[in-house]
């Protein structure tokens, strides 16, 4: 008889008000994991738990800015006396700055991208780890949301593009830092999900020829189902990297 991997698993989703991060956060408790939803307006993290319906019991809000310390410890320290554990961390948080051209970019919205996309994102891997690293069982998965632009940027996308081939760094050095603790670490790469943030690709987006084109989009379901099969495995197996993206998508060669 097979175990159900959820059985008690706690899982905790930055960014669970909207796009990635909601669809996210209804597959996995559908699933039947318990979810901790975090972001820093509690009115969309209350939209995606209410859209659970049947599974609302297993949804949990914190509200959390992950861009400052001091609002990651106490999301992480009201995890610990809530559930006494944390089993997966999905680093979903991301923010991008207006397309502008790089010397014209102000230096503000660098910066925001910076805390949000790589800073929080730090922030909550480090605390993951000192909670995963003394729990019993020991050890954990987490998870980053990296994107196509960890490894190919969009024209005019210097703050992004720069956070997410960082968030590639993070993800190896995490991996490897985490074996003492049988934490294990992977990240996904998405492309052109149908969310709120891609809503721009219908009217069209700028192309590394100076031209504007519309792009094709896929269901962001297919970004939750694949994020349900990294977090279903167990600690001694691992998807490193995996890349989920709308087919048509300029990707190889950006065209």
């Amino acid at each position: 008889m097979s175990i159900n991997p959820s059985v008690n698993k706690i899982v905790l989703i930055t960014g669970a008000g909207s796009g990635v991060g909601r669809a996210t956060t209804l597959t996995l408790l559908k699933a039947g994991y318990q979810v901790v939803l975090s972001g820093r307006h509690k009115n969309t993290l209350e939209e995606t738990r209410n859209m659970s319906e049947e599974n609302y019991d297993r949804a949990c809000i914190i509200e959390a800015d992950i861009s400052n310390k001091e609002s990651v410890e106490n999301l992480f320290e009201v995890i610990q006396k809530k559930h006494g554990r944390l089993d997966i961390l999905f680093n979903n948080a991301g923010i991008g700055a207006p397309s502008t051209s790089l010397e014209d970019l102000d230096f503000t919205d660098w910066e925001k991208v910076v805390n949000i996309n790589l800073s929080g994102t730090f922030l909550c891997t480090q605390a993951a780890f000192r909670l995963m690293k003394v729990q019993k069982p020991q050890g954990g998965r987490i998870i980053n949301n990296g994107s196509i632009s960890a490894d190919r940027p969009r024209p005019n996308s210097a703050p992004y593009t720069s956070t997410k081939h960082a968030i590639t760094g993070l993800t190896k050095s995490t991996s490897l830092d985490g074996r003492k603790y049988n934490i294990a670490c992977g990240q996904i790469d998405i492309g052109n999900a149908a969310t709120e943030m891609t809503q721009r690709m219908e009217s069209g987006v700028a192309q590394p020829d100076g031209t504007i084109k519309t792009e094709p989009t896929m269901n962001v379901s297919a970004v939750s189902e694949a994020v349900l099969y990294m977090v279903n495995l167990p600690l001694d197996a691992n998807v490193q990297f995996m890349t989920v993206m709308a087919t048509s998508m300029p990707y190889i060669g950006r065209g």
